[in-house]
């Protein structure tokens, strides 16, 4: 509204002079302002506007139609590029309004027609659009024209421009604008104070705890006993009817709204919420119902249906002044809320993400009926539009309106009307434990026209992906790592993947990051060893390491459920679990194979009693799987094989041809010392990938090594310290051995590990002869990690900076030959520059995104969220990095 609609001049009244009480007020104006809004600066050349702006608003959120006609045309004066220049003016105001930001438009605005197009902008991206009128004299402003050299008006320009600007302060309001301020004269325009307000339904300061409720319709004795059971304690009036709960651990109830209709007690449910929200114990939104009723009461015409006229009866018997109280407290509700910094939106009919925080007709009639397709269904009621399905938003938006059987998260949503007074439930969500509390409704209330089987979403089955999801550039955020990118052609790489060869994505909640190796060593013969590893950890701040046996076989994540329908329940796929590799593909492709390990790890895992102790019925795993040669055996046969085959053919022969030349008395001693050295470098890279294979029959000669616990029902393993880990997978590995058939070997192996303080020299010395052990043994070397997970670096004034490695390997040896080739010691010198930065780059951004799916899943995000971070794991992998580092 205006601040003052009544004090506007007439267009006769003369254009060269205000009236002086006006003029010269030297009272100091405060002009209120929505933090997320559009303001229109209204005024003649030469007003202030631009002076005004820059006293009162960021320069970043002030957009100026001079600057936009400098920007296409070289001169903020050229008013031949004017219509270029508001063409560039209206897209940065809308980019700026679609960002949710603040934004000032400086321009004379005198003329309805360039305000008409604003007004559209601030309605098309649902913020208020505000007006601020400088109405100085026109005297005033032509001096101040003429003392800028570089704007030189016409006489008439300014005369011409007051007397629009006249014209149009009574029909502002009009014109769409929710807040029009009219500063008169000079003094008025000085001592302007702009005061920013919060827009209502922005409650991000509260972050709760919260228990929100579901439609409530009336059914006062079923709130009660839901509030009850959520630990309120309630306080009842003189006649014992409720009028407030509060929660002994300050939690606050949120309503979604349509507390009335239908049921048995509405005025009995609305003296219970109104007394909450009075106290300050509870937060309530509006429902369709809620809406009609005030109406109604207003004495407004309105079509008494869906059980209106049960509300008006009931509060018949109530007194004149509860129903006073009743109307205020209809119009006092605010369509929507976000609360928590935003994370969590709560309205009665869900909301998309563009109308978060927004304020308009369109956001409050979403609000408040959510949309419809324009079609009805057998029961002749409206097909809603399935918003939610589409829904990729980062706040959680908790909702109701249409009923479900059973409240369930659907991307990022959850709607928690359960029909209660339909016979159905009464629903809570406790928030942020994101635990659904339920009361079965006392009986039918009022009988449904449609019976409690729905097209909400979260009724149906699937989290659906979307393409939108992964294509093209991408910027995930993560909590370890901040901002990791992905480039487009990886996520083009990384599709193909997906698509093409992965299993269901609704199961792969975890990929796998790649390693980085030590730091080359400089002593002689050895090209990685672990007095590098323990220096680098050392500098980087990190005093207790795990040096853990490094296991020759191929990367396996386990997903295993504790029964049939443990899956389902959680990932919407029902089965035994599933064990894939790095790439997201499915390990074996035997499933009889599959389900008889995974029934193993099961039984272990009962046995062990992990299951109870960590509260799921799920757990994922990160392991190794061995021999080698059960995933790589086409990689044996045509790349090691046949490099030990060729070797083993022709190097006796050329010896034999060397040792005949040596008879006939030519010198080829040196020759023939290299070419023997060639045969021993041969034999000993066969020994070296033989070691790692043998045969395998069903489980049998199968070895499963896990080494970490990533998942559980609503828990991030991932984080917790790595002896931690190793604890309960020796529990796994006893509970296998022990519990394995009479005559069938353990499937489970056991991770030997070594603990290392990078601060005593004999520890440190004991790890290494322990590598030393394990690798002249035929060990392939160990992987040293941080005991803590996750580590950052330590500054110098003692505070955390950057990600450390969460792991590097040493390899031994003679593992290294597999790698780099039979005689590759000859070429120690070469291989010690092979730079190692884009590899340590690519294992950290890999490693957050890891921690980040899983901090997701254990939040119980949707599927697109946990598959996110999932997805651009694999796409970093394309990314061209030396295969042997």
């Amino acid at each position: 509204m205006t601040d003052d609609p009544t004090e506007t001049d007439t267009p006769g009244e003369s254009q060269g002079q205000d009236r002086t009480d006006r003029a010269e007020s030297t009272a100091p104006r405060r002009l209120p302002v929505t933090d997320v809004s559009l303001v229109v600066l209204i005024g003649t050349s030469g007003a202030g506007k631009s002076t005004f702006a820059r006293r009162h608003f960021l320069p970043t959120q002030v957009v100026s139609s001079d600057f936009c006609r400098g920007l296409v045309a070289d001169d903020e004066n050229d008013q031949s590029a004017s219509a270029e220049a508001f063409d560039l003016l209206h897209y940065i105001v809308g980019k700026r309004l679609a960002a949710g930001r603040l934004t000032v438009v400086d321009a004379t605005n005198v003329q309805p027609e360039a305000r008409r197009r604003l007004v559209a902008i601030a309605r098309e991206h649902d913020v208020l659009p505000i007006a601020i009128v400088l109405d100085v004299p026109p005297g005033v402003c032509a001096e101040r024209n003429r003392s800028r050299p570089d704007r030189q008006l016409p006489a008439h320009v300014v005369p011409r421009q007051h007397r629009e600007l006249r014209r149009s302060l009574r029909g502002l309001e009009r014109e769409g604008f929710r807040k029009v301020h009219i500063l008169r004269g000079e003094a008025e325009v000085t001592s302007a104070a702009i005061e920013l307000e919060k827009r209502y339904n922005d409650l991000c300061h509260l972050t709760g705890p919260f228990d929100v409720v579901g439609d409530i319709h009336g059914c006062r004795s079923e709130l009660e006993t839901l509030l009850t059971r959520l630990g309120y304690t309630l306080t009842r009036d003189a006649e014992g009817r409720p009028v407030d709960a509060a929660h002994p651990a300050g939690r606050t109830a949120v309503f979604v709204g349509d507390l009335v209709d239908r049921g048995p007690d509405t005025p009995g449910v609305l003296r219970l919420v109104m007394g909450m929200v009075a106290a300050g114990h509870a937060i309530c939104v509006p429902g369709n119902h809620e809406n009609k009723l005030g109406r109604a009461l207003d004495g407004k015409k309105v079509t008494v249906s869906h059980g209106l006229q049960e509300s008006l009866d009931q509060l018949a018997g109530e007194s004149e002044e509860f129903r006073t109280e009743v109307r205020a407290f209809m119009r006092g509700l605010v369509s929507h809320y976000l609360l928590d910094g935003g994370a969590l939106v709560v309205c009665h009919a869900g909301l998309p993400e563009k109308y978060h925080g927004r304020n308009s007709g369109r956001v409050r009639s979403h609000a408040l009926y959510g949309d419809t397709t324009g079609e009805t269904d057998e029961y002749g009621l409206p097909v809603r539009y399935p918003w939610a399905e589409e829904y990729r938003g980062r706040a959680l938006v908790v909702y109701g309106h249409t009923p479900v059987p059973t409240a369930s998260f659907f991307n990022n949503t959850v709607c928690l009307d359960t029909g209660c007074v339909f016979g159905g439930s009464l629903t809570a969500l406790r928030y942020p434990e994101r635990e659904l509390v339920s009361v079965e409704a006392e009986r039918e209330w009022y009988a449904p026209v449609r019976p409690l089987i729905t097209d909400a979403p979260g009724a149906r089955e699937g989290r659906p992906l979307d393409l939108g999801d992964v294509a093209g550039r991408r910027i995930v955020e993560t909590g370890l790592h901040g901002r990791v990118a992905v480039r487009a052609e990886n996520a083009a790489a990384a599709l193909e993947v997906m698509s093409r060869f992965a299993l269901d994505p609704r199961l792969l909640a975890y990929l796998p990051p790649t390693m980085a190796p030590s730091a080359a060593s400089r002593r002689d013969g050895y090209l990685e060893h672990p007095e590098e590893a323990f220096l680098g950890y050392r500098e980087d701040g990190v005093r207790h390491l795990v040096c853990e046996e490094k296991h020759m076989g191929s990367r396996a994540v386990l997903l295993v459920a504790r029964d049939g329908a443990a899956l389902e329940r959680r990932f919407g796929v029902a089965g035994p679990g599933a064990i894939w590799t790095r790439t997201g593909r499915a390990f074996l492709a035997d499933e009889e194979l599959t389900g008889a390990l995974l029934d193993r790890v099961r039984a272990a895992a009962e046995a062990a009693g992990l299951f109870e102790e960590l509260a799921t019925d799920w757990l994922l795993l990160d392991a190794e799987l061995m021999p080698w040669s059960l995933k790589a055996v086409e990689l044996l046969r045509r790349q090691y094989a046949a490099v030990g085959a060729a070797a083993g053919a022709a190097l006796p022969e050329v010896l034999s041809a060397l040792e005949r030349a040596a008879g006939r008395g030519l010198d080829l001693a040196r020759l023939a010392d290299r070419q023997r050295q060639r045969a021993a470098d041969a034999r000993a890279f066969t020994e070296a990938y033989r070691r790692y294979c043998w045969p395998t029959e069903g489980l049998s000669g199968i070895r499963l090594a896990p080494f970490q616990l990533l998942a559980a029902e609503g828990a991030n393993l991932a984080v917790r310290p790595h002896d931690e880990h190793l604890a309960w997978i020796d529990r796994l590995v006893e509970a296998d051995a022990g519990g394995a058939d009479a005559g069938k070997e353990p499937v489970l192996h056991r991770t030997r590990r070594v603990l290392v303080d990078t601060e005593d020299e004999a520890s440190t010395a004991a790890a290494t002869a322990w590598w030393e052990e394990l690798t002249a043994a035929g060990g392939e070397g160990m992987v040293v990690k941080p005991l803590a997970s996750p580590v950052r670096t330590v500054r110098g004034n003692g505070r955390p900076g950057g990600l450390v490695q969460p792991g590097v390997k040493v390899r031994g040896r003679e593992y290294l030959r597999i790698v780099y080739g039979p005689d590759y010691t000859e070429h120690l010198d070469r291989l010690r520059l092979r730079a190692l930065g884009h590899k340590r780059s690519l294992a950290l951004r890999e490693y957050a995104l890891g921690l980040e799916a899983l901090d997701r899943l254990a939040a119980g995000e949707p599927l697109w969220r946990v598959h996110e971070p999932v997805f651009a794991v694999l796409a970093l992998e394309s990314e061209p990095v030396d295969p042997r580092l």
